[in-house]
């Protein structure tokens, strides 16, 4: 899936997990009214980024963690017809546990 999309530096790529489209009463949201996601699965992560000795400083997050990100952080890109997003490690907020 992001086998053709290879982060660098402190980058990793997402795929957004589907929010709830229906809401506690029970009404469903059409894709107009659904706010985008903000959390997601990282599939894919960079080697880390350099200090300013140009030793490289490991990422916090790995492969395979659920995340909380920045509602509007990243670049949206479509690998294949997956909709995915690249952002910096800065971006991420939380691990989901």
């Amino acid at each position: 899936m992001a086998a053709n999309l290879k982060p660098l530096a402190d980058r990793v790529v997402v795929e957004p997990l589907d929010e709830e489209t229906m809401t506690a009463t029970g009404v469903y949201l059409p894709d107009t009214a659904q706010e985008r996601p903000m959390k997601g699965k990282i599939i894919a992560a960079g080697p880390g980024r350099l200090d300013e000795k140009g030793k490289r400083v490991a990422l916090e997050v790995k492969v395979g963690d659920t995340v909380l990100y920045a509602k509007y952080a990243g670049t949206e890109v479509k690998v294949g017809d997956k909709d995915l997003l690249v952002l910096k490690e800065t971006d991420v907020l939380a691990i989901i546990e």
